[in-house]
């Protein structure tokens, strides 16, 4: 028996997700539910893992199951592919099990050739509307496909721009778009010394076959590792009939999310552009309009949109991410996903769904991921310091949180300097998803373009990464490697600057962070799970202030001070320099300890009022001597100022200590101690 390969959508379910992907069991799904989608059809994961595991081949059958599966639609649409007078146009686009925004590739409007392009023309009545889509798909297909850079088509669609004097490219008129259109194939044809493809089925499978070798790009891999997805197949392939949001000022499409993804706040939180077609908004080309601002432009689809979302969230029972077209006032839904959100959204999001009785608590807990926890104490901007500081651009909160770093232009040099130990912002007029590494090292990411749904913003906030998007006060050079503000500041590659992600402002220099403050989400969170865990956290606290910290996150005891810790002090690291260095002096010795003992004995007496009874373990002393010998002339100035001891002879001891054994140190003696009760545990 032949094994079946593709599925038309209404075939499927959103069970079927390790084999259609997640787009295209979200698809089949609405499909189900009675949810507007373009019919279409996905082409398995396994082909993806077939196509790798035999020398870069298909299986006999698929030409013909897919062949099929196009005959049906076109059955279904009253359309054929490449028609002159009225063809099918169709966007092929990746989907693996666990989504990847924008690291795998998309081709829109294929089926256009330079004789259905006017076949368009006259079925709509709207030869601009055909000509965009035509440009649009040799652009995409050109960079997509065949290999050639992106930017290159940019530099031709900017001088044309230029020569019209407009700076969008909806100022263009039909015979601009046709000079677009033949300059972006003289560009093929100097490129790759070949001519653009006219023939509708190459076109189709040149498209699945730079899907599936998407699987395998640089970014795609770089994002399986950083987040560490493993064990898929690879990806499937969707063929869905085209939808047009460029149609006009009745057409438009968008991005939206049924919940705010950086707060969780209940409400409707999208972006859209009017005739538009979707990789205008999330590729942050142009920085789209609020969600709301459709209700003003086009009631009667925003109400429908709001009951679809309505809809999706309780079959789901969770928040969704969701891409839309309009066309000429028709709403289609193009896909349905579990939406990316920050931590603190996330949070927010799970006991609300509980309390408004979508979900149970114990699902609430499993869907908070151990490292989002981590998220959440993520540093906030010190609101003293902002006070001192002016602001020098601002920008949309795409993700919120405190960034601190020195501002870099290009993916890979953030990459270097982050891991020479450089904090580091990485700057860009919008972000692509080669950028994905440079994302990563970044501490947060600043944009001149793009919105809240742009791919800075969803891969920000899926790393818990600050960011803000859409900074129109900014313009970015990535030539000379700076950016300037509206008002006249140059800020250099190199140069310090802090995002406050909870408010989109941008700040010169380095500004001071603080703790954050925890939510009572995070709180009764935690309270539910007290109510069913099994284990104990203790903490690692070497300080008060840090128990005190630890025993506001709910640890329940110390399970390791490192009393070395307590002399990192400026005042307290001179009386310890001392005690090491003249250890064979017990004058000299007995000096430095009794400078020593107030601030242990005062540092024991609060951990254990902070602890309150719970168990503290405490580490004697296991200082490895490189990290507090005198490392500098100043500390050994500093030391011999304390003592009245000659540099020279300070200098003799650091040295021969250094010799002796610079690690030495690493035998320490642990007392457990459960106040007021102390009883030796162990000793090393």
């Amino acid at each position: 028996m032949t094994d079946k390969y593709v599925y038309a959508f209404e075939e499927g379910d959103i069970n079927m997700k390790p084999i259609l992907g997640g787009k295209g069991a979200g698809l089949a799904e609405m499909s189900k539910i009675g949810i507007p989608v373009p019919p279409g059809f996905t082409i398995i994961t396994k082909i993806c893992d077939y196509y790798y595991q035999n020398g870069n081949k298909y299986p006999d059958e698929l030409k013909e199951q897919v062949e099929e599966k196009l005959k049906e639609l076109e059955s279904k649409l009253n359309k054929k592919l490449g028609d002159v007078d009225d063809p099918l146009l169709v966007s092929v686009r990746s989907g693996a099990a666990i989504s990847m925004p924008g690291m795998m590739d998309t081709i829109l409007n294929l089926g256009l050739n330079d004789d259905s392009v006017n076949g368009l023309a006259r079925k709509t009545n709207n030869p601009r509307f055909a000509w965009d889509a035509y440009r649009r798909f040799i652009q995409m297909f050109g960079d997509v496909v065949m290999g050639i850079e992106h930017n290159k088509f940019e530099h031709v669609l900017d001088i044309i721009k230029s020569d019209k004097g407009v700076e969008s490219d909806t100022g263009l008129d039909v015979e601009d778009l046709k000079r677009v259109v033949n300059e972006y194939k003289k560009l093929i044809k100097s490129e790759k010394n070949d001519e653009f493809p006219q023939d509708p089925n190459e076109q189709l499978w040149m498209a699945i076959g730079a899907v599936v070798r998407s699987w395998n790009n640089e970014r795609a891999i770089a994002y399986r590792r950083i987040n560490n997805i493993t064990g898929l197949l690879g990806t499937a392939i969707n063929v869905q009939a085209m939808v047009f949001g460029n149609m006009g000022d009745n057409s438009g499409t968008g991005v939206a999310f049924t919940r705010n993804p950086a707060t969780g706040e209940k409400k409707f939180y999208g972006e859209f552009l009017i005739n538009a077609q979707g990789e205008d908004v999330v590729a942050g080309i142009r920085t789209p309009l609020p969600i709301d601002k459709l209700n003003d432009i086009m009631p009667d689809v925003y109400a429908q949109l709001l009951d679809i979302v309505d809809k999706l969230e309780h079959h789901f029972k969770d928040m969704q991410d969701i891409e839309f077209t309009i066309q000429e006032g028709k709403l289609f839904l193009l896909q349905t996903r579990t939406g990316k959100r920050t931590a603190k959204a996330a949070v927010k999001i799970a006991v609300d769904m509980v309390k408004e009785g979508l979900i149970t608590r114990d699902e609430a807990i499993m869907r908070i991921a151990p490292e989002q926890l981590d998220q959440l104490l993520h540093k906030q901007i010190d609101p003293v310091a902002k006070q001192d500081r002016a602001m020098i651009a601002k920008g949309l909160p795409a993700s919120p949180g405190a960034a601190v770093g020195k501002v870099v232009f290009v993916a890979d040099k953030a990459k270097d300097m982050a891991e020479e130990g450089e904090d580091v912002i990485l700057v860009r007029t919008e972000t692509s998803p080669e950028d994905i590494e440079g994302m990563n090292a970044a501490q947060g990411i600043l944009t001149a373009r793009g919105g809240m749904t742009s791919h800075a913003a969803v891969v920000a906030r899926g790393m818990g990464k600050c960011c803000i998007a859409g900074c129109g006060d900014i313009t970015v050079d990535e030539d000379k490697r700076q950016f300037i503000t509206k008002d006249g500041e140059l800020v250099k590659e190199g140069d310090y600057i802090t995002l406050d992600g909870n408010t989109g402002e941008v700040f010169i220099g380095r500004l001071g962070v603080v703790d954050p403050e925890l939510s009572e989400e995070f709180s009764e969170l935690m309270s539910w799970a007290d109510k069913i865990r099994r284990l104990g956290v203790r903490t690692n606290a070497d300080t008060p202030k840090d128990a005190g910290v630890a025993r506001k996150f709910g640890a329940e005891g110390i399970g390791l001070c490192r009393t070395e810790h307590m002399f990192f002090d400026e005042d307290r690291i001179k009386a310890f320099r001392e005690m090491i260095v003249f250890a064979d002096d017990p004058e000299r010795r007995k000096r430095a300890l009794d400078k020593i003992r107030p601030y242990q004995e005062n540092d024991f007496y609060e951990l254990f009022k902070v602890m309150d009874g719970y168990t503290v373990t405490i580490r004697l002393l296991d200082p490895p001597l490189h990290e507090f010998l005198p490392k500098t002339e100043a500390d050994i100035e500093e030391l011999s100022e304390s003592t009245n001891v000659r540099i020279d002879e300070i200098k003799s001891k650091s040295e021969e200590l250094h010799e002796f054994n610079p690690m030495l140190g690493h035998r320490g003696c642990r007392l457990a101690i459960t106040y007021p009760e102390i009883a030796i545990m162990q000793t090393e």
